[in-house]
């Protein structure tokens, strides 16, 4: 079988392109050279490993001989995986969406031997159709112009590239400190958008942004709004019930291409389960509302299960695509591991349980899926919540505890034969950034539900991280099969540094805040703006060289100026470096006046806002509290209080902590302490 030289490479997603007859080079001087000396233009393709329009976009025109010869011999062609450089994905992506209008991956990018973008796009098909050029149109029509035209080419790519210098230019600075009334635009901006039959924000497609969600529950905690707390409510209910969460496995799909939560992108992120964890658990604090505590659990239980590798740390994603059926594993479909038909159901359950799990997940005998228009879920059917167990119960005439045991059974075996169908791609990558998110999550979950499973399971991850992928104390972006590479990006200090801080204010082990500091000074020394304020993207000087980024929009992942700001004010606190306080002062002057004018962006910036604005508040613990005063603390939702463990180390930093005496928690606010409560009642009273 033919070889590239991303048969080299470690990305599963430049893996899975090593055999395409396309001479694939990975980013980097040797490309690059190899352009600068043939004097050729570079085609650079970017995507994942789990992206459907990439895999389409190979079968179609990379595994393709003809198209291949023609890159071969017109281009030097480029592949990155964006979860592995997603600095380079950002400035290129900056460009697709300034010159289309419009962006997404795969990528198509052509630039000039120095890096300068020309021409851009996302999915081409093979030939003309969809009312695109096809790929191998575009390609001749590119190379004509590169030979007929270049030095109009070249100026105007270099005048493309000052034109993205001067968009992501940040603007000047404005206050240190972010005003009550832009947290109130920002709801009425949210509140605007929300869905409020359906949950959620927009109409379709439906991305879940936890972001927006954490915002929310805390402008719900100052202000009593009520209407806060019901946009994050609604929505995540009406998230667990669709099609969008994985009914018989746990763990949710990328996002849900109607406005019903029903017909999912069947995809699963490590990073949407993490956040998604969070936003679930602190809406239960809230609430108390079981089904919120139980949507977390299923999706931690799923990431143990099926995204937790043997090190402790945890996988990056799980593809949409997967084979139909063993005996035809190139044959894949959207979907293909999670959907049923009838007949299916009924041959596992036999007719009377396969009625009533029929009527409980919405099951139809000739597919519910109504608008389907690429005709993958013919006569198929994508589980969803139609009716609640008691309502089956009620609609057979059944006692509830029966129809309970009956429905948990039936899911029980058509997850069995499920697991035994060609399982989807699994991306073993495992990266910085996102397993701080799943570490937050699950420390998180189990100090809310008492789940001592979830903190270990978070500290096993913690400990990987700290030992194989820290070099030099500076720390790597990723690791796969033994080898730890990348230099980590602002997203990788500031999300694992965040999961520290989690870590220590639930188990206390100080190792844990003390790595967060360090991390955080890494951090400053990489990536601080010193006179402008914020962090760059990256310290790569490849990225650097092109266009230096500060990155600012909570998206699906939540921007590393925010998480980097939630870190050095919670630093600050217990601390009290004021080194710490200086760089969240400046971060937060680098973006006000940007923040003012769109807060509808910046949802986790505006959570690190709330935690500015409430007065300083800090719980001491010292000493192993009793279990039950252990519940009290957590089970409360305090996003803006600080857990400090009372240590020799601790009070170097805090000289108060010094006479603390435990078994006992101190309730310390704006710089005082209060009698300290021995029991569960007291500390209690003491919160409120």
């Amino acid at each position: 079988m033919q070889t590239n030289r991303l048969i080299h490479e470690q990305s599963p997603y430049l893996l899975q392109h090593a055999h395409n007859p396309v001479d694939w080079f990975p980013w980097g001087e040797t490309a690059f050279d190899k352009a600068r000396q043939e004097d050729k233009p570079i085609f650079l393709s970017i995507g994942y490993s789990t992206c459907h329009w990439c895999h389409v976009m190979e079968r179609e025109s990379f595994e393709n001989p003809q198209i291949a010869e023609l890159m071969n011999r017109w281009f030097v062609s480029i592949k990155i995986d964006r979860e592995e450089r997603p600095d380079i994905d950002r400035i290129y992506m900056t460009y697709v969406q300034a010159s289309t209008g419009s962006g997404g991956w795969p990528m198509s990018v052509w630039l000039t031997p120095d890096l300068h973008p020309f021409v851009a796009g996302t999915y081409f098909p093979p030939d003309n159709r969809y009312g695109r050029p096809g790929f191998a149109t575009v390609l001749e029509r590119i190379a004509t112009a590169w030979k007929n035209d270049r030095a109009r080419i070249i100026d105007s790519s270099r005048q493309a590239m000052e034109q993205l210098r001067e968009m992501s230019a940040a603007p000047a600075a404005g206050a240190d400190r972010i005003e009550p009334a832009i947290l109130d635009s920002a709801f009425s901006q949210f509140r605007r958008s929300f869905d409020s039959t359906l949950g959620g924000f927009g109409g379709a497609p439906k991305f879940p942004r936890p972001s927006v969600h954490d915002f929310l529950l805390r402008y719900y905690r100052r202000t009593g709004n009520d209407e806060a707390l019901d946009m994050v409510v609604t929505t995540l209910v009406a998230m667990e019930k669709g099609g969008m969460n994985d009914q018989l496995g746990g763990g949710f799909h990328r996002y849900s291409v109607d406005e019903y939560w029903f017909v999912p992108h069947f995809e699963k992120m490590l990073y949407d389960q993490a956040q998604l964890v969070a936003s679930y658990i602190e809406a239960f604090q809230i609430t108390r509302e079981p089904v919120l505590a139980f949507a977390a659990e299923r999706t931690l239980d799923y990431v143990l299960r099926d995204m937790t590798a043997p090190e402790g740390a945890f996988y990056s994603a799980e593809d949409a695509d997967s084979a139909v059926d063993a005996e035809h594993p190139h044959e894949k479909g959207e979907g293909a591991f999670y959907i049923w038909s009838w007949a299916e159901v009924l041959s596992l359950l036999g007719d009377e349980r396969a009625t009533w799990f029929a009527f409980r997940f919405g099951v139809e005998q000739d597919g519910n899926v109504r608008n389907d228009p690429h005709g993958e879920f013919t006569g198929r059917n994508i589980l969803f919540q139609a009716h609640t167990p008691q309502e089956t119960a009620h609609h057979f005439e059944r006692p509830f505890d029966e129809m309970e045991r009956a429905l948990d059974e039936s899911a029980r075996i058509l997850f069995k034969a499920r697991e035994k169908r060609p399982r989807p791609h699994l991306d073993n990558k495992i990266l910085a950034a996102w397993n701080g998110l799943m570490i937050s999550a699950f420390v998180k979950a189990g100090a809310v539900l008492g789940r001592r499973e979830y903190v270990d399971a978070a500290e096993n991850a913690a400990r990987m991280l700290l030992s194989k992928m820290m070099r030099n104390n500076r720390l790597l972006r990723r690791y796969r099969a033994g080898d730890a590479a990348i230099p980590g990006m602002l997203d990788d200090y500031a999300f694992f540094a965040q999961a520290l801080l989690d870590l220590y204010e639930v188990t206390g082990v100080f190792g844990y805040l003390e790595s967060a500091v360090a991390l955080t000074e890494t951090q400053r020394e990489l990536f601080e703006d010193r006179e402008g304020g914020g962090f760059f993207a990256s310290a790569q000087q490849d990225a650097a060289s092109l266009m230096r980024v500060k990155d600012d929009y909570d998206g699906a992942e939540p921007s590393g100026n925010s998480i980097a700001l939630l870190n050095l004010l919670r630093l600050h606190r217990m601390t009290g470096r004021e080194d710490f306080g200086t760089s969240a002062r400046k971060l937060i002057a680098a973006f006000q006046q940007r923040l003012a004018s769109a807060p509808y962006g910046m949802p986790k910036l505006l959570c690190a806002a709330e935690f500015d604005l409430a007065a300083p508040r800090e719980i001491v613990i010292a000493g192993n509290l009793p279990e039950e005063m252990s519940r009290v603390l957590w089970q409360r939702f305090d996003p803006n209080r600080v857990v400090l463990h009372a240590s020799p180390q601790i009070a170097a930093w805090q000289p108060q902590v010094a006479e603390m005496r435990g078994p006992a928690a101190y309730l310390c606010e704006n710089f005082a302490c209060q009698e300290p409560a021995r029991n569960a009642e007291d500390f209690l009273r003491l919160l409120k």
